[in-house]
């Protein structure tokens, strides 16, 4: 698919600054994270309207792909070091809808995915907002709490986007907490827009969580 090549160009020798995007692509924020990642976030002329795409890396690696809908819907993610590509059934039994949370301070959402290496994965969950709006590098974001986790997550009202906060994953062995808090927005034209090195957190020594199925927005 056109992400998964602008994914492998993006991760090419070229510097983000000098590289130039395929046509259709229109790339809007670059978020730098506080655990040594930074995820580019992207729209596309073939998608469907309101789409929207996003590619992270890591400190050596190209780590995620992903799309969602207008409404904040998962349509496709491919997480490269697992090699576990999803993408939702067609039908979800209960849409998430970004408007509705923000209208109604609470949205529930149902809906499963396939995969060929994982098979079905039901996905179950209620994102609600906490009523805290903290401005990070100059952007109002909304403070966000997901049932079936513990921690938060923030959503941006403007990019209709659910960023990564902090949590505690609990499993029968132990309990890792993880800090995936925006540092930076970069927009087009400012240093750093494109750049596909992360800033924040990297060589910081991390208790590393096995693969766990998430019970909310990956993040996009």
């Amino acid at each position: 698919m056109k992400l998964a090549a602008l994914a492998l160009m993006l991760a090419s020798p070229i510097s983000a600054q000098e590289s130039i995007l395929p046509a259709g692509y229109e790339a809007y924020v670059t978020v730098q994270n506080s655990d040594c990642v930074v995820s580019h976030y992207f729209r596309c002329a073939e998608d469907l309207a309101g789409a929207k795409n996003c590619v992270s890396f890591s400190e050596n690696d190209h780590i995620y792909t992903g799309t969602i809908g207008n409404e904040t819907q998962w349509i496709f993610s491919h997480h490269i070091a697992d090699e576990i590509t999803e993408t939702r059934e067609p039908t979800p039994f209960d849409r998430a809808s970004i408007s509705g949370l923000i209208a109604m301070g609470v949205d529930n959402f149902y809906f499963r995915t396939m995969s060929p290496e994982v098979g079905v994965t039901r996905y179950v969950g209620r994102d609600t907002l906490m009523g805290n709006q903290v401005v990070i590098d100059g952007v109002t974001v909304d403070e966000t709490q997901t049932w079936q986790s513990q921690g938060y997550e923030f959503i941006s009202r403007n990019w209709r986007i659910f960023l990564s906060g902090k949590g505690s994953i609990t499993t029968l062995n132990d309990t890792f907490e993880t800090d995936g808090t925006p540092v930076q927005f970069i927009t087009p034209g400012e240093p750093g827009f494109l750049s596909i090195k992360p800033e924040f957190g990297c060589g910081v020594q991390m208790s590393v969580a096995p693969e766990l199925q998430e019970y909310s927005h990956d993040s996009l």
